[in-house]
């Protein structure tokens, strides 16, 4: 779909000319410029403010050398970012990434897209991601400890519980996450939330784990709801084994479904009779092997190299939850003719441009990342407010508070959609939704 719109038009064209080379980011502004054409043909006064225009900038970019020693005693430097997108409803919030394809283009579509993710929670949270080139596979526990020292040496300098709060992402987990807490109260001599998905002894919240997998099927099992179905007896495809892919997986069949199919980066595995959980978590959360193992353990499952042949399997429901523009045009088509009903995004931006035109064009039920995996930062927003109150909220509360959270995202998603003469376009629902939060705030804050 082009940008009709000849004010919209010629502010993406300035996007792409100011920031050459970074196609993730002008993917991202284009899906949501797209999104907002119906808006800026309404809101001249937004026009006039500035706030599309402010919106697509961030507010802040910091780059930085992170030198650490690997246990050769080699000094080996990667780079360092945290983008600072936009503040307008609170401190910046997002996740790192700690993965060798990281660089500014990735880091600032990533930021972003959290905009209007943690604007569709309802907290008070801002935009921001960051990350390294860093790849924490086949390191050992103290090269990691050592970089994750380094790189929050000089990332201390520029976040705080009011400024800046990031949290996890690709390649950065509870361990990665905990050295660099670690860091930060040792340079500021202060123990504050500055970081989300900590350990549960030293301010972690519960569920935080769980939160964008569960997140993402309470998302979709209110779309299915709407129009008269749900996850039970359906057959679901997840792409990637990582957090969010095994506790969607989790869910997805508490709630009736049969997962039969997951991946990692070299190929996936098929289980007819259901994929077995636990052999995954063991895997991959405490192993820290590939997916292919899995066979050894269950000789009844199929394991195929090249993951993105996973479209191939037959599904009602597929949940990509990997990493972006990983589920493009043609295997659409292909989930289409296995009999594919409904896809919920968990990984950031998985689907393509040509991906999401066949769902749409088909009537699939289609749910964006944006609004789909906001659960992991709503639920990272409310380990900020325990943090704050230094408290301590039992699961089944938390676990409650995602599912309100997840099921108003899709009701504020349609609701924009239908207002402005999208109905049933939930890509657009989200953006707008999102966007017009942020952008009221912005107009009365005047020019910043």
């Amino acid at each position: 779909m082009a940008i009709k719109n000849a004010y919209l038009k010629n502010l993406l064209e300035r996007v792409k000319k100011r920031n050459p080379g970074e196609p993730e980011f002008h993917q991202a502004v284009t899906e949501v410029l797209e999104s907002l054409e119906p808006v800026a043909e309404k809101r001249q006064d937004l026009i006039d403010a500035g706030v599309f225009e402010s919106i697509v900038e961030p507010e802040r970019i910091i780059k930085f050398r992170v030198p650490w020693v690997d246990d050769n005693g080699n000094v080996v430097v990667n780079r360092g970012f945290r983008v600072q997108f936009n503040s307008a409803l609170g401190p910046y919030k997002g996740g790192l990434r700690f993965h060798p394809s990281v660089y500014e283009g990735i880091v600032k579509f990533l930021g972003f897209e959290q905009i209007f993710k943690n604007s569709l929670t309802g907290e008070g949270i801002g935009g921001g991601k960051g990350g390294s080139d860093f790849d924490p596979k086949g390191k050992s526990d103290n090269e990691v400890m050592r970089f994750c020292q380094s790189f929050m040496t000089e990332l201390s300098k520029y976040v705080g519980a009011d400024t800046d709060v990031p949290a996890g992402d690709i390649g950065v987990g509870g361990r990665e996450i905990g050295y660099m807490f670690g860091q930060y109260k040792r340079l500021r001599n202060e123990f504050v939330g500055v970081l989300t998905g900590k350990g549960l002894q030293w301010g972690g919240s519960l569920v935080r784990t769980e939160a964008t997998g569960y997140g993402l099927c309470y998302y979709m099992e209110e779309a299915l709801r709407v129009t008269g179905d749900s996850f039970r007896g359906k057959t679901v495809v997840i792409s990637g084994s990582g957090n969010v892919a095994i506790y969607a997986a989790q869910k997805a069949t508490h709630l009736g479904a049969k997962v039969v199919a997951v991946s990692d980066s070299n190929g996936y595995v098929y289980d007819p009779d259901g994929i077995n959980l636990n052999t995954v978590k063991q895997l991959k959360e405490v192993e820290r092997k590939r997916i292919k193992e899995y066979t050894a353990k269950h000789p009844g499952a199929v394991y195929t190299e090249g993951c993105s042949g996973i479209w191939s399997v037959p599904c009602q429901i597929a949940l990509p939850c990997a990493t972006q523009n990983e589920l493009d045009g043609p295997a659409a088509e292909t989930l289409l003719k296995n009999g594919l009903i409904a896809v919920g995004e968990g990984a950031n931006m998985p689907s393509t441009p040509e991906a999401i035109e066949v769902f749409q064009r088909n009537s699939i039920i289609f749910g964006p990342a944006k609004a789909t995996n906001a659960g992991g930062v709503g639920i990272s927003a409310l380990e900020m407010t325990q943090n704050s109150q230094r408290a301590t909220w039992s699961f089944e509360v938390v676990d409650q508070k995602l599912k309100e959270m997840m099921v108003s995202i899709y009701h504020k998603s349609a609701e924009a959609a239908r207002e402005y003469g999208l109905a049933g376009n939930l890509v657009a629902g989200a953006n707008i939704a999102g966007f017009l939060k942020v952008a009221e705030t912005m107009k009365a804050y005047g020019v910043v």
